[in-house]
């Protein structure tokens, strides 16, 4: 019994110094991310992103039978445009303000990649519908940065009203649902955050890499 005792005393007393593994330094992490864009790599993994893309809705949109109505669904910041200079020059911090202002200034270059996939929907007939967790009162904003990109054109241009409290992912879910029950068939939805993509209401996702901020 004695001898017993000692054992679970000692497996005690080890549990109770061990130490949770240390979480990678954030410092550290920051620089991968810069080299991850300053290398090209991120450049070119949205690229393999968007050529699969490519290659599914020119498939899919020889198949359309008379009167079907297919449409892809694209997100908008750091999917069909880059943020990185705003990311970067507030080293990956966030504020409302100068998110807001960011999105006032309607600079944002095209993700040139996700913009050729664009332009293929729309040389291929499917309708263009971009869905963003921007907000109702940026809309006019955001027309203008599409239009600066040569995207203006689409089907519809869907943004979170004010005061909604829904995730994004909640949001985009019910959004997609309510475009199907309207008669779209959306046959692929590109987005850059795992909440574009899940909650169903699409053949097939595209999910262009970002290790930068996550959206939920």
């Amino acid at each position: 019994m004695r001898k017993w005792f000692w054992v679970m005393l000692g497996v005690g007393l080890i549990a109770a110094t061990a130490v949770a593994q240390e979480p990678r330094n954030l410092g550290l992490l920051k620089r991968e991310l810069y080299a991850y864009v300053e290398s090209g790599s991120y450049q070119r993994d949205i690229a393999v992103v968007a050529k699969d893309a490519a290659a599914w809705i020119e498939r899919r949109a020889a198949q359309a039978k008379p009167g079907e109505r297919f449409a892809v669904v694209f997100d908008l910041d750091d999917t069909l445009w880059s943020g990185w200079s705003e990311l970067s020059g507030f080293d990956f911090g966030w504020n409302e303000a100068s998110w807001a202002a960011w999105i006032a200034a309607a600079k944002a270059p095209a993700i040139e990649p996700v913009a050729a996939v664009y332009r293929l929907a729309q040389r291929r007939g499917v309708a263009v519908i971009f869905l963003s967790t921007r907000r109702e009162s940026q809309r006019a904003d955001t027309v203008r940065n599409l239009k600066a990109v040569g995207c203006a054109e689409s089907a519809a241009l869907v943004l979170q009203p004010d005061g909604d409290k829904r995730t994004a992912a909640a949001f985009k879910t019910a959004e997609r649902q309510r475009l199907v029950a309207e008669g779209y068939v959306i046959i692929a939805n590109v987005g850059d955050q795992a909440s574009d993509l899940v909650g169903g209401f699409a053949e097939k996702t595209f999910k262009v890499p970002n290790p930068f901020y996550l959206t939920e």
